[in-house]
């Protein structure tokens, strides 16, 4: 037995060693270092007033032109072509002109130009050199599946010190990523290589989550193995730790040892990362739930919603149904907003626990009133907008996080999800609300943590290069 486990072991070691290197080390660089996303505040920061005289055509109109039959959310932006209708619902999006009801859809690329440099004056960012690099499906920086919804996407770069590169969807004209040339290059040291991201393995999901979940699995067994072997082999000497081997056996020996427990805690919870289902529920709405949520309104109900009078400042007006009920959203700063149901004269600026009360009684059974989740509560979620509620409503064992921004389920937790958030990220990003208070600690930590496992993966480097080497000689 303990020889099947020694040569198990050595030989899943020898593959594996690299690997497990190049995960500690990325690791660190991708909690300084996030994969490259726009942001909230920079989207916003970059749309301009919407153009009141522009809309022409009603809500309704929009959706019906839009040719999406299960609309649920409708956004009027202002973009260098107009101002536009995005209509949404669970299938798919789509852009009308708001003047016309016409398909807004990205076909130029001087247009994609023009609406990239706009965004980028608006944030204040050099674009004078701006120029079309590629119309594609997928790069390397918008493989996510998120973005899936807009391909093919325009990648326009700015041409500026911080060599920024915008994409803009081509199904909506909006802006839905940027990156930089710093972020860009940590990210191959870090995201990239972590999550082994290339474009062409990434760009077909299912296939890269086989893989990634395969050589976790593996990479998981080595160091389970390697912690039993280490464990027997450990010898007291003069009441003293020892370990029968020498030179660099010994090191690998004693700093895995050391780090047992911090490796395999961190390589099982990486492992979990690519659950999608598995072992723990995926936290997504059931299919009754999802039918509740995504009910399309009757846009017709309300001709007159469209037309009541918004500020000159407005950047966004978003329209939403919420609880069987019909909303006006608008937003002129990043963090205020004004919300209005329709029918209804009175204005609030975000949901109320009542609304999000009579929403939850649709959704699930035995539901207690809503609270609002606290900063640091052990199960984070945090709303679209900074400083809205997020309002929590447990029914039994099934707790939904609701957004009181915009009415968006933010977390779906039963008591499956609920393991999985400490089983997977407080294991593996040490997200603990303790350390999430004191950031620092938890840099110092982090790192303090992956050093240690970096050096423990070089030394079985060298041990595996010499017997490769050994072997391969004899």
């Amino acid at each position: 037995m303990m020889g099947a486990i020694v040569l198990l072991h050595r030989w899943l070691g020898i593959a594996f060693c690299l690997l497990f290197a190049m995960w500690f080390g990325t690791g660190i660089v991708m909690h300084f270092v996030p994969f490259p996303s726009l942001t909230e505040a920079e989207r916003f920061a970059a749309l301009a007033p919407v153009a009141r005289t522009e809309m022409r055509i009603s809500i309704a109109e929009a959706v019906a032109a839009s040719g999406v039959t299960d609309a649920t959310r409708v956004r009027l932006v202002q973009l260098s072509g107009g101002s536009v209708y995005i209509v949404s619902g669970p299938s798919r999006v789509r852009a009308v002109s708001a003047s016309d009801g016409q398909d807004a859809a990205l076909m130029s690329a001087d247009l994609a130009l023009a609406i990239a440099r706009d965004h980028a004056r608006r944030r204040g960012l050099d674009a004078a050199r701006a120029g079309i690099v590629a119309l594609e499906d997928y790069d390397q920086w918008s493989v996510p599946n998120g973005f899936d919804r807009h391909r093919p996407l325009f990648r326009i770069a700015l041409g500026d010190a911080a060599g920024t590169e915008l994409y803009v969807s081509s199904r909506t004209g909006e802006v839905v990523l940027d990156t930089a040339r710093g972020e860009r290059g940590w990210n191959w040291a870090g995201s990239v290589l972590h999550w082994i991201y290339p474009t062409v393995l990434r760009s077909n999901w299912s296939l890269w989550d086989r893989v990634v979940w395969t050589l976790s699995l593996l990479a998981l067994l080595a160091a389970s193995l390697g912690a039993v072997l280490g464990t027997v082999r450990l010898r007291m000497r003069d009441r003293r730790i020892s370990t029968p081997y020498r030179g660099w056996h010994a090191l690998h020996h004693l700093v895995g040892l050391a780090a047992t427990a911090f490796v395999l805690t961190w390589i099982f919870s990486g492992w979990l990362s690519m659950d999608h289902g598995r072992l723990f529920s995926r936290g997504e709405l059931s299919r009754a739930e999802a039918d509740v949520m995504n009910v399309a309104p009757d846009w017709t109900a309300a001709p007159s919603f469209d037309r009541q009078p918004m500020a000159p400042s407005v950047r966004e007006i978003e329209w939403f149904a919420f609880g069987g009920q019909l909303y006006r959203r608008d937003r002129s700063v990043l963090g205020v907003q004004t919300l209005a149901m329709a029918g209804n004269a009175s204005h609030e600026e975000f949901l109320s626990a009542g609304e999000v009360e009579g929403l939850a009684a649709r959704l699930a059974n035995g539901c207690v009133p809503p609270s609002v989740l606290a900063r640091n509560d052990g199960y984070p979620a945090q709303s679209v907008v900074p400083g809205a509620p997020v309002y929590r409503v447990r029914c039994g064992d099934l707790w939904f996080d609701i957004d009181g921004a915009d009415g968006h389920v933010l977390q779906r937790l039963d008591a499956s999800r609920r393991a999985y958030r400490w089983f997977y990220s407080a294991l593996h990003t040490l997200d603990f609300p303790v350390l999430m208070a004191h950031p620092l600690l938890r840099d110092v930590l982090i790192v303090g943590l992956c050093a240690p496992g970096l050096v423990f993966s070089l030394t079985g480097i060298v041990i595996g290069w010499r017997r490769l080497r050994s072997t391969f000689a004899a």
